[in-house]
């Protein structure tokens, strides 16, 4: 996961490809940011600075929280195959990454933002789905039958969730607005560790310190893979309660105004009736993108559901799930898993000069079409180390996926429905998903002969798609306008291009703050 970043004016007025706002939606709605319904009065974030330290233990919890993902998105279709599923089984039973991303996303980020308890906002859901997930973590690998694996699957998921989504929301509560991006910084360090750590883990636990990598009878999951999962659980667990113990929310500055907003706006019916009405009146230019999400995302989910097993089949020639064969190969593509997310984390701190030097959209573009070429090319690879190269690639389009698109997407919307709209482009991820999910399985069986390999070419055929489509992406001229207002009121107190760092600064903050990767609805 990466911080969004946004494009200084001057730079995307270059590429000509701006567009005219969509006046309707703005015309239609009222202005809900009343002095009366302030964030100010729900949020107690003020001017107080927070030491470096304390950014740490804020963050902890997130490294833990993408161990546990990470440790999921690299074995839980080998940890399938080892119970006994066929390829072509693989997309059902990853329904529950997509299915729990639409449902309990939306739920408990509306639960928590009307939530004030003894512990908190945030902390009771924090708390609550780290325990019900470490559960599900040390009893994944304990699987005997398909079924249990996938029952473990769907709660992992729902409880993954539940302290993922308002932790996002905890640290933009807390943090003042010029350290959020310290913040949202340590937070994708924090993102990056956690998944590189679980990707590479039981490679390091066979190579480093012994532990039986082999499948039989009596051990269908390899122990490598079992004690990964036991400590992502204690990670899980451990990290998560670190942040809750170390770190205190203060109560709303006006806590009957909040009760009173609570009572009005609160409820599941509310939040329902708000979305379908945001639907009817989505902007343009989210339409547009909503176009690149889906390409985007059916590609990326196809390399998660295929690539470990393609590796193990097609390129190590393991003809058993239970051969040492398939073993190795199952580790070899974790340590690609930790290769990408190694080439995230310094990307994603590049792309702001990205982005100022070219526009938005063309980058995107770029690192769509790097990720979908490095797919494609798999077909090439003839060794194992030459998986690494392609990796280079996905890794900038994993870095990009996670920040641009949300970038974009905040200054196409109204400020006052943010959240409602963010929700909604979510559905853009988890409903292609979804649909591989429950389509792909018979494209494995009759089309493809359940080839691995082919299904993950596929997928970087999608992220071409994606790239071809995105500079057809038009972004609205209301956005740039407020931008430049902003820079330059900012001007008299800096140089220009300072002011136009700090106007864009408050957008970046926002777009990681309501981001949902490099967790997304799978990870």
């Amino acid at each position: 996961m990466s911080t969004a970043q946004e494009t200084p004016p001057d730079i995307e007025e270059t590429t000509g490809d701006r567009a005219q706002p969509d006046k309707s939606l703005s015309e239609s709605q009222p202005d809900e940011s009343s002095p009366d319904e302030s964030p100010s009065d729900e949020s107690p974030a003020g001017d107080t600075r927070f030491s470096l330290f304390q950014l740490w233990n804020m963050n902890l919890g997130f490294l833990g929280i993408q161990f546990g993902w990470g440790l999921q998105m690299a074995n839980m279709s080998s940890i399938f195959e080892y119970l006994g599923a066929s390829a072509h089984n693989l997309p059902i039973l990853w329904l529950a990454a997509p299915l729990t991303g639409l449902i309990v996303q939306p739920i408990i980020g509306n639960l928590s933002d009307h939530t004030w308890s003894a512990l908190g906002r945030r902390r009771p859901y924090l708390l609550g789905g780290a325990i019900a997930a470490a559960v599900a973590l040390v009893l994944m690998p304990s699987s005997s039958t398909l079924w249990m694996a996938a029952a473990l699957l769907w709660l992992l998921d729902t409880s993954a969730n539940v302290s993922m989504v308002p932790f996002r929301a905890f640290i933009g509560d807390l943090l003042p607005k010029k350290q959020r991006t310290q913040g949202f910084a340590m937070q994708s360090v924090m993102v990056g560790l956690g998944a590189i750590a679980a990707s590479s883990m039981p490679w390091l636990l066979n190579h480093l310190f012994g532990v039986d990598a082999s499948s039989s009878p009596d051990q269908r999951i390899p122990l490598t893979v079992e004690f990964s999962f036991y400590i992502g659980a204690a990670l899980f667990l451990g990290t998560t309660v670190w942040t809750a113990i170390t770190t205190a929310e203060s109560p709303p500055k006006d806590l009957a105004k909040f009760e009173r907003r609570q009572a009005e706006h609160g409820g599941i019916f509310n939040s329902l009736q708000e979305t379908f009405q945001a639907l009817r009146q989505m902007p343009k230019t989210m339409q547009q993108l909503a176009w690149v999400q889906i390409f985007t995302w059916l590609g990326i989910f196809c390399f998660f559901l295929y690539f470990p097993p393609a590796v193990a089949r097609n390129l190590f020639g393991a003809a058993q799930n239970d051969s040492d064969l398939y073993n190795a190969g199952i580790e070899w593509a974790g340590l690609c898993f930790a290769m990408f997310n190694a080439v995230c984390i310094p990307f994603s701190l590049l792309l702001p000069r990205l982005t100022r030097r070219i526009s938005r959209k063309a980058v995107h573009s770029i690192c769509l079409a790097c990720g979908g070429l490095s797919l494609v090319s798999l077909l090439l690879v003839q060794q194992p180390w030459m998986l690494l190269l392609p990796m280079v690639g996905f890794g900038l389009t994993w870095a990009s996926a996670q920040s641009i698109p949300y970038a974009i997407l905040t200054y196409a919307i109204p400020n006052q429905q943010r959240g409602i709209y963010q929700g909604i482009f979510n559905f853009f991820i988890v409903l292609p998903e979804i649909g591989i999910a429950l389509g792909f399985g018979w494209v494995m069986e009759h089309w493809l002969h359940d080839n691995r390999l082919m299904a993950v070419v596929i997928g970087g055929v999608f992220l071409l798609l994606a790239a071809a489509i995105m500079p057809f992406v038009q972004v609205p001229q209301q956005s740039l306008e407020s931008l430049s207002e902003s820079a330059a009121e900012d001007t008299a107190e800096g140089t220009t291009e300072d002011a136009a760092e700090d106007a864009t600064e408050d957008v970046v903050e926002d777009a990681a703050n309501d981001s949902r990767l490099g967790e997304p609805a799978t990870s």
